[in-house]
């Protein structure tokens, strides 16, 4: 995991909840950690990761994480046993 990667991952976790959080930025956070990240219809993205899966989707127009997506991505990676 590089440095990057550490920031999202503390901003995810961070309180109160950035709201400047980049898309691309989870998604290469979860590749990192060793998920992966299937895209479906329309903006549907599916991430798998120790054996949960969590089907969110992708903020548009904007690239940047609203706070119930923050809050999804936090849980998940609590939930999938995630520490660094």
């Amino acid at each position: 995991m590089n440095n990057k990667q550490k920031k999202t991952y503390n901003a995810i976790f961070a309180n109160p909840i950035h709201r400047d959080i980049v898309w691309n930025d989870v998604v290469s956070l979860i590749k990192a950690l060793g998920g992966t990240v299937k895209e479906g219809n329309g903006s549907r993205v599916r991430f798998d990761l120790n054996d949960l899966s969590l089907n969110i989707h992708s903020p548009h127009p904007q690239k940047e994480l609203k706070k119930y997506q923050v809050k999804a991505i936090r849980y998940f990676l609590i939930n999938a046993g995630v520490e660094i």
